[in-house]
């Protein structure tokens, strides 16, 4: 499926189409969400239920720690439970220090993941590097997994950043120390890559990543990486942090990125609050994609900032209800009404503003500002159908949405009525 670029973005950068499971990365695919359990693997129960959360919320793949033999053993179990749970989502096993150990003592676990996740930097020291490198990228070949080479600059192969701070040292004029990190990250890519082709890995089985945690620093890194090579990039701003920050510094650099044209699967990697859900990385990344217009996930809610024109809270707890409430029925509106996610739904606190933002939504509605009239004119398509009133405006609305939604995006011809909750009508169905 090729997907429309939006007014300003470049073209994107040309790529290897890469198959990972029933998903694919690059070429002309839409741009992949991806995240990461932080279960321990071992405990299979636990894994199961959050890649069941984040598939849930819109992963397209994920990612799983494979550190030791227990979870090794462990991972057949998870895709089989995955599978009878009707959730076929692709899972990378990420290996460090000992993935070839575990590859050859655990051929199962090779088989039951759609890639193979390898640190350059973490696969042995000395002698051992090549060896150890050579074994994983031979299992890769033998179960037909693509991998990814993921390098990080917390764990850039020492020997390659001394050789090259060495021979910058020796120039006239040395370029700076991060300079050189950077280089070093793309060169680490790029020679694993060329080993792993060497070594029987087909060039549309690779993804390359080279991950930072400063901003300026990974796009820089990237640009380099993707001027010099048409491998797949899966993109994310490592160790992003809490909270806004790790949302403000993953959007900051990577939207630079993608608005190059740079960028096949990215991943939003979020420090989860105490207690919070793991999918927040997964709606991040989504929100990023869709307002820039390169990907729609799910309906967008355009909300006002509020002002002192709207004193009672109520437009902000509309917003939040609505928008929750169009997420939470993605998953089933996904399979039933296909585009409902183009749709926005503006809910907005004051006349000021109110009616000309919801006239330009799908469905809108402007809500009684401070001082005004206690009413609420509803606009659908852009024309006003309805003004609601008294104490269950919430509810009311959300019916039009979700009637709304029932009736544009309803592509499949059916014989029985819906039910909207107020009253049963016969379903009525606009041909794809």
């Amino acid at each position: 499926m090729k997907c429309l670029i939006p007014y300003g973005v470049a073209p994107r950068r040309a790529s290897c189409k890469v198959s990972v499971g029933q998903v694919v990365i690059g070429g002309d695919a839409p741009i992949l969400v991806q995240s990461m359990t932080n279960t321990d693997t071992v405990d299979a129960a636990a894994t199961v239920r959050q890649i069941a959360e984040l598939a849930h919320a819109g992963s397209e793949a994920v990612r799983i720690t494979v550190n030791n033999a227990e979870a090794a053993a462990q991972v057949p179990h998870i895709r089989d439970r995955l599978a009878s749970m009707g959730i076929d989502v692709p899972l990378v096993g990420d290996f460090h220090f000992n993935g070839h150990r575990l590859l050859a003592q655990h051929p199962a676990c090779a088989e039951a993941l759609a890639k193979l996740r390898i640190n350059p930097g973490n696969v042995g020291r000395g002698s051992k590097r090549d060896e150890q490198f050579a074994t994983m990228i031979e299992f890769a070949c033998r179960y037909e997994k693509p991998v990814r080479i993921g390098v990080n600059w917390g764990s850039l192969d020492p020997e390659l950043i001394a050789h090259m701070m060495d021979e910058n040292a020796r120039l006239p004029e040395p370029e700076a120390a991060e300079t050189v990190t950077r280089k070093a990250l793309v060169a680490s890519a790029l020679d694993s890559a060329r080993q792993a082709e060497q070594l029987g890995m087909a060039h549309d089985r690779i993804v390359l990543s080279c991950k930072v945690s400063g901003v300026q620093d990974l796009i820089a890194v990237y640009r380099d990486l993707a001027a010099r090579c048409d491998y797949a990039l899966h993109l994310g701003l490592t160790e992003a942090g809490m909270g806004s920050k790790g949302i403000v510094a993953s959007t900051a650099a990577m939207a630079v990125l993608l608005q190059e044209g740079i960028g096949d699967t990215i991943r939003v990697s979020l420090t989860p609050e105490p207690g919070g859900a793991r999918s927040r990385e997964v709606i991040v990344a989504q929100e990023m994609l869709q307002t820039m217009g390169l990907r729609s996930f799910a309906p967008m809610v355009i909300a006002c900032p509020g002002c002192g024109r709207t004193t009672s809270t109520f437009f902000q707890e509309l917003a939040d209800r609505i928008q929750s409430y169009l997420r939470a029925q993605m998953p089933r509106w996904r399979e039933l009404h296909p585009g409902v996610e183009t749709m926005r739904v503006a809910v907005m606190g004051c006349v000021v503003n109110g009616p000309g933002e919801s006239k330009h939504a799908n469905v809108g509605i402007s809500l009684p500002g401070s001082g005004e009239n206690p009413v609420a004119p509803v606009f659908v398509e852009g024309k006003k159908t309805v003004t609601l009133k008294g104490d269950n405006i919430a509810g009311e609305f959300q019916q039009i949405v979700e009637d709304y939604v029932i009736n544009t995006y309803t592509h499949k011809p059916v014989t029985d009525t819906v039910k909207t909750g107020r009253q049963t009508v016969p379903a009525v169905h606009r041909s794809g």
